[in-house]
């Protein structure tokens, strides 16, 4: 089976990048496809991961949609991939569903797990903002499956890797990018494995430094609920939620959050919910694996203070 996996690097490997190729590899051969100024360094390392072959197409410089569909519609025609495999992210979100309609292909958005027979092409997803799973089936010749970051552990297979120069005439786009903003040099939060969250139970942006301590000690990303990113105490990036960015870390500590469903469909995907509040009937309680029932100013510098006595005794 052709695989081509479609992925964006910036200045390393992330992790969505090593799952997609992960993912694909369970399907067959993989060819990967990217863009930009990259490294070659770079796109060899992809064949830690089991990619035989990367296009790139250098000549693209800068993320645009619908040339991104372009690219990706003419690499399936160059290697006849059976199989498309994107990143459930915000390129993937908006380029999928284009090249599913270019290619007359089935769409599968947000998939968690590989397909586990041969026999039908069924993937399981979650729905419902993540409160079930549906199994999908796809009969069509072709197929377009988003992968839902944190959901497939990347996993080393290394092959010899051929870069191959793919410089396709794109056409221009209707939308033009005039700029782009970096959010910051973490770890982005859909790719976290560690958030540490707050709410408004922190009172006002002057006491995240708490918040940051603890993150720092964990080695984690930052997060925030809605209301404290809509009154412009943290940035909106770092808000989670329905509404907001949908994360599944192997640990979530959420402090001064009551936890809203809108919340709590962003977050519920997390493999550990830690919940610290001084409200012992919030509903986060109930969908915590481990709960602390009192104030955020004295449980995170206690919490953090613990941790860096633990990593200096190692």
């Amino acid at each position: 089976m052709s695989v081509l996996v479609f992925v964006e690097i910036n200045n390393k490997l992330s992790k969505s990048v090593q799952e997609a190729i992960t993912y694909g590899k369970n399907l067959g051969a993989v060819t990967v496809v990217t863009y930009g100024d990259v490294n070659d360094s770079l796109l060899l390392e992809m064949g830690n991961y089991g990619a035989e072959n990367v296009l790139v197409c250098r000549s693209l410089k800068e993320r645009n949609e619908q040339l991104l569909s372009k690219l990706i519609v003419k690499a399936v025609e160059k290697t006849n991939a059976e199989y498309v495999i994107l990143s459930q992210d915000q390129t993937g979100k908006a380029v999928g569903p284009r090249v599913a309609a270019n290619l007359g292909a089935g769409h599968i958005s947000g998939a968690i797990a590989v397909p586990e027979s041969s026999e039908e092409f069924t993937v399981k997803t979650n729905v419902f903002s993540g409160k079930a799973i549906a199994y999908v089936s796809v009969h069509s010749e072709k197929k377009v499956i988003s992968v839902l970051p944190n959901s497939i552990p990347p996993k080393e297979d290394k092959v010899e890797t051929s870069i191959v120069e793919f410089n396709e005439n794109l056409g221009e786009g209707k939308i033009k990018v005039t700029k782009l903003k970096p959010l910051g040099d973490g770890i982005p939060l859909p790719e976290a494995e560690l958030v540490v969250s707050a709410g408004r139970g922190l009172k006002g942006p002057e006491n995240w430094g708490i918040v940051e301590d603890l993150a720092k000690s964990l080695g984690a990303t930052t997060a925030c609920s809605r209301p404290v990113a809509d009154i412009g105490w943290r940035p909106h990036h770092e808000h989670v939620g329905q509404t907001g960015v949908a994360i599944r870390p192997n640990l979530y500590v959420a402090a001064g959050i009551s936890g809203a469903i809108q919340h709590l469909a962003g977050v519920n995907g997390s493999k550990v919910i830690v919940v610290v509040n001084t409200d012992p009937e919030a509903p986060f309680f109930k969908a915590a694996d481990y709960g602390v029932i009192g104030d955020a100013f004295e449980v995170l510098p206690r919490l953090t203070a613990s941790i860096n006595n633990f990593k200096s005794s190692q």
